[in-house]
């Protein structure tokens, strides 16, 4: 599917939408499709893409400081900059104004039952004593809640339906005590809003026309709902597209994440083990890659299975042209050849553009070569191929290496093997280890950040150069 195909009905002329995350850790794959969709959307039809940061839960999903610069980034990077960053933990103003409004017009009211006591009637349908409290009652509580009340002692609730038949609707809570520092505002209040309450008067406030998010959320919507028409607003249109499921990145959440981090088991956000943007940026995955796989599965409501290596696919794609070939030798062995006639060999750096040059080696009779370990499991008078290089017949293997001769003409059916003469030290990350060995010296004159395809072991990212050893990143086969 193209980007063309991803359009709204009725072609509207200006779009406002909005991405709207909890600050609590940088993006993950699993966002990218909220960013890409948003942000396409106001540049095909011409509007604002708004960046909200829904940070007005200091607890539960406790927001972390320097999630606010690295979300910022994370859009950035994927070509999707925000034409607005709204912060909702610096409007909590505007949410108490609409809360007294709902509070004055009989729209809301604050409850002091106990929690398990109001599930109990909200289950059956039956309203609490609360709820029929007068606007004075109600805004006197509002202000104890500020003040008096202790975390649990009363919540705002936005009328609804006390009878509705999803429970889950009935009398949602808009308000409640969090005696918790924020990061941004510290101790500054108390009484903070619901996502559900946040969320709408900041849509509404901000010229939202079109909300654009995953079915989970619908519930959302039809909460919202009914405190648009307690103030007489019109709700935004609404498209869901159904749940993303993605193989190959495992069970985490920002939370898990950061703990992990503070416990050493990652090394930091962008350990190659994470799905974060950050981490797949270092082990060069492309922008260009997410934004195109994310668009191509366009706007539905049908649940979607993905693996990351449908991702890969894409992604290697992109890289093929680009990115020249070397060998990288993990656990090297040594490998003697006798006989071997001395010249240069030369080999390109990409067999599709023979322009750009080659990786030149001398080779004379004697000469040393280094194999990977888990390819030296030879057998005597074996005949292998060695890439870029003449067949060569085993005569011995022992604890000093593998001993060879050369062995011209013709061989088929032969294993191919790589192999490097001189060489660098040479490190790759992988999301699941680690592996050391030699690559091939020209590596060293590429700069941070290059992307290279090793041959037969993957495309990987050169992430530092150290002295006299290199380190990359694995991106995948």
């Amino acid at each position: 599917m193209s980007e063309a195909a991803i359009s709204l009905k009725d072609d509207p002329t200006e779009v406002v939408t909005r991405f709207a995350p909890n600050p609590n850790g940088p993006l993950t794959v699993g966002h990218v499709r909220g960013v890409v969709v948003n942000y396409h959307l106001t540049r095909k039809y011409g509007g604002r893409f708004i960046l909200r940061y829904d940070d007005t839960d200091p607890r539960t999903k406790k927001p972390l400081k320097e999630a606010y610069k690295w979300i910022v980034e994370d859009c950035e990077w994927l070509g999707c900059p925000p034409d607005e960053v709204v912060t909702a933990s610096e409007n909590m103003l505007s949410y108490y104004e609409m809360a007294e409004k709902v509070l004055e017009s009989g729209d809301a009211y604050v409850c002091t039952c106990e929690q398990r006591a109001f599930k109990t009637m909200k289950d059956q349908g039956i309203a609490c004593q609360c709820r029929d409290l007068d606007v004075e009652e109600n805004m006197s509580r509002w202000k104890r809640m500020f003040d008096d009340f202790p975390e649990g002692g009363a919540v705002l609730r936005v009328k609804t339906d006390i009878k509705h038949p999803d429970p889950a609707l009935r009398d949602w809570v808009g308000f409640r005590i969090v005696d918790e520092p924020h990061p941004l505002t510290g101790d500054e209040y108390r009484v903070w809003p619901l996502l559900d309450f946040e969320s709408a008067v900041e849509d509404h406030a901000r010229g939202v026309t079109h909300i654009i998010r995953g079915k989970d959320l619908m519930d959302s919507g039809l909460k919202q709902k009914y405190l648009y028409k307690h103030l007489g607003w019109d709700y935004p249109e609404v498209i869901l597209w159904g749940r993303i499921r993605i193989e190959g990145v495992g069970k985490f959440s920002s939370s898990r994440m950061s703990e992990e981090i503070a416990s050493g088991k990652y090394a930091g956000w962008d350990d190659p083990a994470l799905p974060t943007l950050r981490a797949l940026k270092r082990r060069g995955i492309s922008a260009k890659t997410l934004r195109d796989f994310m668009l191509s599965l366009g706007l539905h409501e049908s649940a979607v299975k993905i693996s990351m290596e449908n991702i890969y696919a894409e992604n290697r794609k992109n890289l093929d042209e680009a990115t020249n070939r070397y060998f990288f030798i993990p656990d090297p062995v040594k490998l003697f050849v006798e006989g071997i006639p001395g010249k240069t060999v030369r080999m390109p750096l990409h067999p599709g553009f023979k322009q750009r040059g080659t990786r030149d080696w001398c080779m004379q009779d004697g000469t040393c070569l280094y194999i990977p370990g888990k390819d030296a499991k030879l057998s005597k008078d074996e005949i292998v191929k060695l890439m870029g290089l003449p067949c060569i017949a085993v005569d011995s293997v022992g604890d000093d290496g593998v001993r060879a001769h050369y062995m011209p003409g013709q061989h088929k059916k032969t294993r191919k093997i790589q192999c490097v003469q001189d060489f660098i030290e040479c490190t790759i990350l992988k999301p699941d280890g680690v592996d050391e060995g030699y690559c091939e010296p020209e590596v060293e004159n590429l700069q941070a950040g290059t992307i290279v395809q090793f041959e037969r072991y993957g495309f990987c990212r050169l992430d530092s150069k150290e002295g006299e050893r290199l380190t990359f990143v694995y991106g995948h086969k």
